[in-house]
């Protein structure tokens, strides 16, 4: 593992120009609710808090869930929240070690989220600041939704479980 100085003043910097700079200052303060109705993306609050979305493709009959976690994290100074969706059971679609290399190797060439197993369960994640905008906030869940709806057909052999 590389040992990383992250609170170097310089480190600390630029992660502040990042989070100015991702969104205005009122987007800041908004809430997750405010920005999924300006885009009117229908949503439901599970009961572990976090926002549930269902996406649906109606040229390809799929459609996808995809969650957005009702709490922040705190990392750096930073306030980030995840966005992600479920792509497979590992227990029921031999997700085993060759297919998590795979996952792995996915990951890297993705430009915004990763594979992740949790619970059982290969979800797509997007860790993003929590002040972006409703339209990037938008296209995050695009983005998260494709590509777990992408691996699940993979994955699955075209089911649309999840």
């Amino acid at each position: 593992m590389i040992a990383r100085n992250l609170s170097s003043p310089v480190a600390l910097a630029l992660a502040g120009l990042a989070l100015a700079a991702a969104a205005p200052a009122s987007a800041q303060s908004r809430s997750v609710d405010d920005r999924l109705k300006e885009k009117g993306i229908a949503f439901e609050v599970d009961e572990d808090g976090d926002y549930k979305l269902g996406i649906s493709w109606s040229n390809e009959g799929r459609s996808q869930i995809v969650f957005i976690s009702g709490r922040t994290e705190e990392v750096g100074g930073m306030t980030v929240r995840e966005v992600f969706a479920p792509a497979a059971i590992v227990k029921d679609h031999d997700i085993t070690g060759a297919k998590a290399l795979e996952l792995l190797e996915a990951s890297g060439k993705t430009k915004l989220g990763s594979w992740e197993i949790r619970g059982g369960v290969v979800y797509y994640v997007a860790k993003v600041f929590d002040s972006i905008s409703a339209s990037q906030l938008e296209t995050v869940i695009a983005i998260v939704s494709e590509s777990a709806d992408d691996k699940e057909i993979e994955l699955t052999g075209g089911k649309d479980d999840l």
